[in-house]
């Protein structure tokens, strides 16, 4: 948060039940992609349900920097690519609170000719972008870091692809690469031993690249074309988690969601939320540019959450949904356990010790460690004045721990919700039952 924000509390009371239907914003993920893709493509895009996020809104305002034309509907986004040839900026891109848009840009511009600096707010520019800068390099980019984070400054030249195994899991890494294999000299190949969310890989496809895909690697032939695309951007599952932890917490809860993105390397919290005890049922799945669309509905157990241990390959898949799964943790019966989070630590805020300060403020134990979590279950909490440190995702996980705790709780720095999800709390109110 810059010092020119104004800080904004929000309370949030006791619910009594979850019940109702949503149609959530579009995917944050699939919107940064497709912003970024359709900014780069020759033709005009059209993107429906596009994210009402900021940080989305980072990415199209730089791909308009970069010389495409984005015209804003309130029915939809139209972007009108460069036709494969960005046009340097004469001032620098601002990525605002934005590490996709940061990290996977760089990857878009390091085979562009011309120079290009990207910037980001306080919070950004704390994230590590050395994660980014080595595998460009080692293609033959050139950029420069601040100690290691942004201002990053890009001066672009010919690539070559490369062979490239992620030293950790990072869809915004494999995207970057991947952008830029688009561009370089032969095939590019990334390789993970932890298979994380394929959004780059679709979107590149529905643009018209060829991607190839295995268990453990994905590649891609350099100097293709991409063509703009018509797409309606479907329901954020990261946003739905915030609901579906919610739901799954009072026990005659019955909450639908509507056109929801279901793309497998990102559903896992409903097998989570399943091993939990909650009931979820998938209807109507449909195939859309490669994504899977549905609509979800789910009750909670009638006799409460279980508990479970998240580690391994399911922490970095689960890794945005980790805080709202620890906010509700002290309402199961067996507690939970996160263990493999360190990249917890480095998102918009250090997500672990914020999570367990805030616990701990509400009432309850919970045992902080180096890369994840212990909260034991059968607390009760109470409501207190929480502090959202300038993280979207933690004003939200702890609005929905609320909902259970005894007497009001305030939110202190809600107004960081509006990064990714400006409707949350309206739309919490409406199915939040008092």
């Amino acid at each position: 948060m810059s010092s020119t924000e104004v800080q904004t509390e929000r309370i949030v009371a006791p619910a009594r039940n979850i019940l109702g239907s949503l149609r959530l914003p579009g995917d944050k993920s699939i919107s940064h992609r497709y912003a970024l893709l359709g900014g780069l493509a020759a033709g005009k895009s059209r993107f429906t349900n596009f994210s009402s996020g900021a940080d989305c809104a980072s990415s199209l305002a730089c791909v308009e920097a970069l010389g495409a034309k984005v015209t804003r509907t309130a029915e939809a986004i139209e972007v009108e690519g460069v036709g494969g040839v960005f046009t340097p900026s004469s001032n620098p891109l601002d990525c605002g609170n934005s590490g996709s848009t940061m990290r996977m840009l760089a990857g878009l511009l390091a085979p562009q000719q011309g120079s290009f600096t990207l910037i980001g707010d306080a919070s950004l520019t704390r994230r590590p972008m050395e994660r980014v800068r080595k595998p460009l390099s080692q293609m033959g980019a050139e950029i420069e870091l601040t100690e290691g984070h942004a201002p990053v400054t890009i001066h672009g030249k010919a690539l070559k692809a490369m062979d490239y195994t992620t030293p950790v899991p990072s869809a915004q890494v494999k995207s970057a690469v991947l952008f830029a294999g688009l561009q370089a000299e032969g095939t590019t190949i990334v390789r993970e031993a932890v298979r994380t969310r394929d959004h780059s890989e679709l979107a590149l496809r529905a643009f018209g690249a060829q991607v190839e895909r295995t268990l453990e690697s994905v590649s891609i032939v350099g100097g293709q074309k991409l063509q703009a695309i018509e797409a309606a951007v479907p329901g954020d599952m990261s946003s739905a988690a915030f609901f579906l932890c919610a739901a799954a917490l009072f026990p005659q809860s019955n909450l639908i969601f509507d056109g929801l993105g279901m793309n497998p390397t990102r559903a896992t919290l409903l097998d989570v939320l399943t091993a939990l005890g909650a009931h979820i049922g998938v209807l109507n799945l449909e195939d859309k540019h490669g994504e899977l669309v549905g609509t979800v509905q789910v009750n909670a157990p009638a006799d409460g959450l279980t508990g479970t241990t998240i580690s391994g390959a399911l922490a970095a898949q689960l890794i945005d949904e980790l805080p709202v799964i620890s906010a509700i943790a002290p309402y199961t019966k067996n507690g939970i356990r996160i263990r493999d989070a360190k990249e917890l630590r480095v998102k918009e805020s250090d997500r672990i010790a914020l999570v367990a300060k805030n616990l701990r403020a509400m009432g309850a134990e919970v045992e902080e460690f180096e890369d994840g979590l212990d909260v034991p279950g059968g607390q009760k909490l109470r409501g207190a004045v929480i502090d959202a440190g300038g993280d979207h995702r933690i004003a939200m996980a702890f609005s929905v721990a609320a909902l259970r705790a005894e007497g009001e709780t305030v939110i202190r720095g809600a107004e960081s919700a509006a990064i990714s999800f400006p409707e949350f709390f309206d739309l919490l109110d409406r199915v939040a039952e008092r």
